[in-house]
C-alpha cells in the first residue's frame, strides 16, 4: 500500500494569537515543529475575513519552510491575486461562509461548475496543484475531473460527527461513503485527500482507505498541543496513520 502524507494545519495557531493581539504564538514556528515531528507538509486556510492566518503568515511560511504549502481559500479573485504573488505548492478551494465556525461541507461543485471551473484553470497555469474540497458524492467528483481539478479532498465531517455522537450504524454508513468515492476517484484519476475532525479516536479507519494519499489535520493537533506539545502530537498522529496502512490494528 502506498505511504500516507499528513498535512498539517496550522490555522489555529494564528487562532490563539489573535485572540490577543501581537505575534506569539507563531503559526510559522508551529510549522517548523510539525515539520520537525515528521509532517509532510503544512496547510493554511487564509480566511475573507482574516479571522486566522493572515496574508503575512502565508508569505512567511512560503519563504521559510520547505515543505509543500497547501493554501486553503475560498474562489475569490482577491484569494487568485494572492496565489500568483506567493505560489503555494497546492490549493485547496473549500467554501466559505463567514457565519461558520468552520467550514461545513464540501464545495458545490456540480452546482457552480461553470464558475468554478475557469476559476481551476487559472490556477492550473500557475503551476499550482488544484484541489477540491468535496463530500463523498459521485456526482460532485465526476464534476471536479471535468473541471479540471487533479485532486480532490473528501469532507469527513460527517464521519467525525457520527463518531462523535458514538452511532455505529452511521460510523459504519459514513466510512462506506468515504470508501466508495475515494475508490471512484482513483478509478478516474484523481489524487484522493481527506480531512476535516479527525483525530486519533477516529483516524485510523480513513487512514487504512487505499486509495487516500494524503490526510489534512489541524484543530485536533493544535488542541492536542495544549497537553502534549505540538511535536508529539503530530508524532501520535503520523504513528497511528502508518499502523493503519500498514495493517495495524485499529
Amino acid at each position: 500500500m502506498k505511504p500516507l502524507r499528513l498535512g498539517v494545519n496550522i490555522d489555529h495557531v494564528a487562532t490563539i494569537r489573535n485572540a490577543r493581539g501581537g505575534d506569539h504564538p507563531d503559526p510559522v514556528r508551529a510549522a517548523e515543529l510539525a515539520m520537525s515531528a515528521g509532517a509532510d507538509g503544512i496547510t493554511a486556510h487564509l480566511r475573507e475575513d482574516r479571522r486566522h492566518i493572515r496574508d503575512d503568515d502565508m508569505r512567511r511560511l512560503k519563504a521559510e519552510i520547505p515543505l509543500p504549502l497547501n493554501f486553503e481559500m475560498a474562489a475569490t479573485a482577491e484569494m487568485a491575486k494572492l496565489v500568483e504573488e506567493i505560489r503555494p505548492h497546492a490549493c485547496c478551494i473549500v467554501p466559505e461562509n463567514r457565519n461558520e465556525r468552520t467550514t461545513e461541507g464540501g464545495l458545490d461543485v456540480a452546482g457552480q461548475a461553470n464558475f468554478i471551473a475557469p476559476f481551476v484553470a487559472r490556477l492550473n497555469d500557475l503551476g499550482v496543484r488544484v484541489s477540491l474540497f468535496v463530500d463523498p458524492d459521485k456526482r460532485q467528483i465526476e464534476t471536479a475531473k471535468r473541471v479540471g481539478a487533479p485532486v480532490i479532498e473528501i469532507h469527513t465531517g460527517a464521519y467525525h460527527e457520527a463518531c462523535a455522537a458514538t452511532r455505529p450504524d452511521r460510523i459504519s454508513e459514513e466510512l462506506k461513503l468515504i470508501r466508495e468515492a475515494a475508490a471512484f476517484a482513483a478509478s478516474i484519476g484523481l489524487e484522493v485527500h481527506a480531512g476535516h475532525g479527525l483525530t486519533f479516536h477516529n483516524v485510523q479507519p480513513v487512514a487504512a482507505v487505499p486509495e487516500i494519499a494524503e490526510l489534512n489535520i489541524g484543530h485536533f493537533l493544535v488542541g492536542e498541543a495544549v497537553f502534549m506539545g505540538l511535536a508529539e502530537s503530530v508524532k501520535e498522529m503520523k504513528r497511528l496513520m502508518q499502523d493503519a496502512r500498514t495493517g495495524g490494528l485499529y
